[in-house]
């Protein structure tokens, strides 16, 4: 008859299901290279695209303010050329009312 107890010493040891414990390690291995592999790249290479948007939305900032300058401008330069030409045609109809009376005069002394 053989006595069993947990204070005996020469018990079998379980053995290691070694299944599961390279199964872990491949999981192990896998969530490294995701972190260090993949993430950590994505995230500087998110950084940059950042740092560029950034940069593109400063520049498009300074371009519609240039627009809205170049728009006032053209909208002062049509204004002149409005008001240059309405002086020019009171100057035509200026002249042509001179012309006549310039024509009366001179057939007057005739």
């Amino acid at each position: 008859m053989r006595l069993e107890s947990f204070l005996v010493a020469d018990r079998p040891r379980p053995q290691l299901p070694w299944l599961l414990v390279a199964a872990s390690v491949l999981l192990l291995v896998i969530v490294l290279y995701m972190f260090f592999g993949a993430y950590l790249p994505a995230k500087q290479r998110l950084g940059r695209i950042e740092a560029e948007l950034k940069q593109v939305y400063g520049r498009e900032a300074q371009l519609q303010t240039r627009l809205a300058q170049q728009e006032k401008s053209y909208a002062l330069r049509e204004q002149q050329a409005t008001a240059l030409s309405a002086e020019r045609d009171a100057l035509a109809r200026r002249l042509e009312e001179l012309e006549k009376e310039l024509a009366a005069a001179r057939g007057k002394k005739r």
